[in-house]
């Protein structure tokens, strides 16, 4: 079955103008109306699975035209943006009528996911900054939404440091051009082969390293993320956390490094660097928390580490001109673990959400003993806090043995060393989560505390039961549909150029 690509970016952006249009009287209509969308787009994502192609906007061929490219790497990223908006969507039905203007967070939320499946699509590197900043606006608005001093502060910090990246991203883009005459990220990758980097060029990588790092708040550019995830709602939390900075950041990151630029050893210690320091930075601060969504924000960052490390290995096998099976390996690993994270930490702060709607607090000096009370939201926190901590046989233990094996067999085994301490810190850190909220006695004040039900349930058990499922995509049936693809489209990464002209 042929989905025009475009259909991505059309659905959620017309439901996103179609749903204030029901205003207060049909909030039942307007959200069936967006979880049918995020249901088509999953749907229409799952299709999509092993094929790739290009898709020209008009009929205009590039570069003179905007085209939207899918292949292995896009495909993987709007399978996660799909899966996880579906079941965020799905838990929005309940949790969100505590807040007013519901219409108008679901169109909010619906051109967010617009703006992230573009960004994943784009081939032309100013769409890709159009996308994104339409992502980004509606992020900056869904952060505020509660419009509590500590939401609208958090939504401040996040829009201005979210502002000062665009802007390093905008101004890389106007450095490219200049310098190659193309927006379209296969003819600059071709004309970089050609002429060979020069000092507007190599300016423009730092602009956008800095820009995208930013996106995807590592360390040391991760100020504004541990107060705007806890003070979003917690779909918008999961969201955020388990695709926003993942489809602004790394993936846009790791595409322009790997299939326009090309990967150099300088830039492969950089990644490897701001990986180990999200790592170890962001658990140890996490493992001080006692507010539960702002350690798991904090948690955000130390996991994204792991991605960027698994990734940057990978690159630096590659510009080293190692072993290119090690390299696989190591990227194999570093996007498994992002797909993982998507799916264990979306459900971790839907969890999150659960008891705080439960109990009126996320602070876990004043919970206790809800083990009896909310065992569904016990069991599914369990399962997630066991994934994130790299326990089998759950999803994010395989992800992360794979990228200390490829660290082993490079030869890093300092790297190696260090993701199992960080996992090791990871695994205290949510026994604490669990001694505080579910063990214990019950406080009187939550006495009569009651389990969340229908949507929320539905949502969370989904998500719980993928964290158990995705430890098969190693299956090589499956490895080879919907992993493969992606890791072969960054260690062929200088083919991308061939390969988008040639299609």
């Amino acid at each position: 079955m042929t989905i025009p690509l475009p259909v991505f970016v059309a659905i959620p952006l017309v439901t996103a103008f179609l749903l204030p249009l029901f205003g207060k009287k049909g909030k039942a209509a307007a959200t069936a109306l967006a979880n049918l969308a995020t249901l088509l787009l999953l749907v229409s994502a799952v299709t999509l699975v092993g094929q790739s192609r290009v898709y020209e906007i008009g009929k205009w061929s590039i570069p003179l035209g905007i085209n939207l490219v899918l292949d292995g790497l896009s495909c993987l990223l709007l399978l996660a943006i799909s899966v996880v908006s579906c079941a965020t969507m799905l838990f929005s039905v309940r949790y969100m009528e505590q807040y007013t203007s519901k219409s108008k967070y679901l169109s909010l939320f619906m051109l967010m996911v617009a703006g992230m499946n573009g960004v994943v699509l784009s081939g032309d590197i100013f769409n890709l900054f159009v996308f994104l900043e339409i992502a980004s606006l509606a992020s900056y608005a869904l952060v505020g939404f509660g419009c509590e001093h500590e939401e609208l502060e958090a939504s401040f910090k996040y829009m201005v440091l979210g502002s000062i990246a665009s802007t390093f991203i905008l101004f890389g883009v106007a450095l490219v051009y200049g310098n190659t005459g193309s927006l379209n990220m296969a003819y600059i990758s071709k004309a970089i082969q050609s002429s060979g980097m020069n000092a507007g060029l190599a300016f423009a990588l730092c602009l956008f390293m800095t820009g995208f790092g930013l996106k995807a708040a590592l360390v040391p550019f991760h100020a504004w993320l541990p107060d705007a995830h806890p003070s979003a709602p917690a779909p918008i939390s999961a969201m955020l956390s388990g695709v926003l900075i993942k489809s602004l950041g790394v993936y846009a990151l790791v595409r322009i490094i790997f299939n326009v630029f090309g990967v150099s050893v300088s830039v492969s210690w950089v990644l490897i660097s701001l990986g180990v320091l999200s790592m170890v930075i962001g658990v140890f601060l996490a493992v001080g928390q006692w507010d539960f969504k702002r350690l798991l924000a904090y948690h955000s960052i130390s996991q994204m580490g792991y991605v960027v490390l698994g990734i940057g290995i990978g690159a630096l096998i590659l510009a080293r001109g190692g072993n290119i099976a090690w390299a696989s390996l190591a990227i194999l690993g570093g996007l498994f673990h992002l797909v993982n994270h998507a799916v264990f930490k979306s459900l971790l702060f839907l969890t999150s959400g659960s008891i705080q709607m439960s109990t009126g607090t996320r602070q876990l000096k004043e919970l206790g003993g809800l083990t009896e009370k909310m065992p569904l939201t016990r069991t599914t926190c369990s399962i997630a806090s066991a994934s994130i901590a790299g326990i089998p046989p759950f999803n994010g233990f395989w992800s992360k043995l794979i990228i200390v094996i490829s660290a082993v067999q490079a030869g890093f085994l300092s790297l190696a060393a260090v993701t199992v301490i960080v996992s090791l810190v990871t695994l205290i850190s949510f026994l604490k989560i669990q001694r505080y909220i579910f063990l214990g006695e019950l406080p009187e004040n939550l006495q009569e505390v009651k389990e969340n039900k229908g949507t929320m349930a539905i949502a969370m058990a989904s998500l719980a039961c993928l964290c158990v499922l995705m430890g098969l995509l190693l299956i090589p049936s499956l490895r080879e549909s919907i992993l493969e693809p992606a890791v072969t489209v960054l260690t062929d990464g200088m083919r991308y150029s061939t390969n988008i002209i040639n299609m």
